[in-house]
């Protein structure tokens, strides 16, 4: 029976090819806006986590100052760090992987008749550790020019592009200002990170040449702090607040001097407001899927209709009302359920240019595929029901009496 009323349906839909096109193109809408929003939505988020990890991973970041807008301290004492604030956390922090000093800055970086505005970064080795820098070409700085801030200096690809062209930079001599450094090494490309910012637009000098040369004090602006282990990142964090307190004499009843940054509670952050917004536009999407299936309800209204005669032979026959309902109610659902795949197909492929065109990762999202085939399956039961129950309940002989 299920066969046979499977088989009308087929039928039913063939005969009336253009209108069953545009009974099930709200279906088709719904699905594939429902797919290719959240596969847009789901490459948005995968390319919010991959920027934000090219910022360093388990990485905390120790600032002056206060993180909210608020009253200010009273004493004023949000003084700057220090080397013996870092060789405390060093030797008093445990499951610490790296710490830098990191100290910036913009300069004019020039080199024969070619000229560069850039940031420049005081700092040390584990800077490169830290934020998962990778050397192209040279090497990092060595103690001498750590410990005695001599000019050395590593360049980002932007940096090399700008004032070398295709030329070798290791060696070579820059202008910072009003000081000349030597090129020693050059570091691999990153690329954007989040917000579009260019991170190979940047040069790397030993902190304390930094100090001496640009900023003219020992002071140190912020601290970067890699963890061994995400697992450790919470107490590692508690330690370094207690430590902190204690050394810049700061009272329980007192605002911190300064403030820690978790890159994993921003990573989490911002990876919950973009499903947040996938979520919203797949809902808003998943709108059209109803209004698809009111339309499918009306023209099954007007199908049946137009087989009153039919229906009305079909009863008086003997077929049972229950046989009638099965009958309309099928063709509703294999009209929804076609629908559904060819959403799917579009959905997919319309999401694929999309995500490709803003170079986005391309996902598929099982998960939201399936439960689009099961509801545009679902709109044909819920808005087929009603016509195929009008069909079943017509009366015999007044059905065939209809003109």
């Amino acid at each position: 029976m299920l066969l046979n009323a499977f088989l009308i349906a087929l039928k039913e839909i063939r005969r009336n090819i253009l209108r069953s096109i545009l009974t099930i193109l709200g279906i088709v809408i719904g699905v594939t806006s429902v797919i290719a929003m959240v596969m847009i939505g789901d490459g948005t988020t995968a390319n919010v986590q991959e920027n934000i990890s090219k910022l360093g991973t388990n990485m905390l970041t120790l600032r002056v100052g206060q993180e909210r807008r608020g009253k200010p301290r009273s004493d004023n004492s949000a003084r700057a760090f220090k080397q013996v604030d870092i060789d405390a956390i060093k030797n008093q922090i445990v499951n610490i992987k790296a710490i830098a000093a990191e100290n910036s800055s913009s300069v004019n970086a020039i080199y024969s008749n070619k000229s560069y505005t850039t940031s420049i970064i005081g700092t040390s080795n584990d800077y490169f550790v830290i934020k998962d820098w990778i050397l192209k070409s040279g090497r990092e700085f060595d103690q001498n020019e750590l410990t005695f801030g001599q000019t050395s200096c590593i360049l980002g690809t932007t940096i090399v592009k700008q004032l070398f062209d295709k030329q070798d930079p290791l060696g070579a001599k820059i202008r910072l200002n009003n000081f000349a450094c030597t090129v020693i090494g050059v570091l691999k490309s990153k690329g954007a990170a989040a917000f579009g910012r260019d991170q190979d637009e940047i040069i790397v000098v030993p902190l304390k040449m930094f100090q001496r040369k640009i900023q003219g004090n020992k002071d140190i602006k912020s601290i970067l702090i890699s963890i061994n282990e995400s697992k450790n990142i919470k107490q590692a964090k508690k330690d370094i607040t207690l430590l902190m307190q204690e050394r810049r004499a700061i009272k329980k009843s007192e605002e911190n001097n300064f403030y820690i940054r978790d890159m994993q509670d921003l990573l989490s952050t911002m990876t919950s407001t973009t499903k947040m917004l996938t979520y919203l536009l797949g809902s808003i999407a998943a709108i059209s899927l109803l209004v698809g299936g009111i339309g499918i309800m009306n023209i099954m209204l007007v199908s049946v209709t137009e087989r009153t005669r039919e229906i009305g032979t079909r009863l008086a026959i003997g077929a049972m009302e229950s046989e009638v309902l099965l009958q309309f109610l099928v063709e509703s659902i294999v009209l929804s359920t076609l629908g559904g795949i060819i959403g799917i197909v579009l959905g997919i492929s319309i999401g694929y240019f999309a995500v490709h065109f803003m170079e986005l990762p391309f996902i598929i999202n099982t998960q939201i595929i399936i439960i689009a085939f099961i509801f545009s399956t679902l709109i044909g039961v819920i808005f087929g029901y009603f016509p195929a129950r009008k069909a079943a309940r017509l009366n015999p002989i007044d059905a065939l009496r209809y003109e």
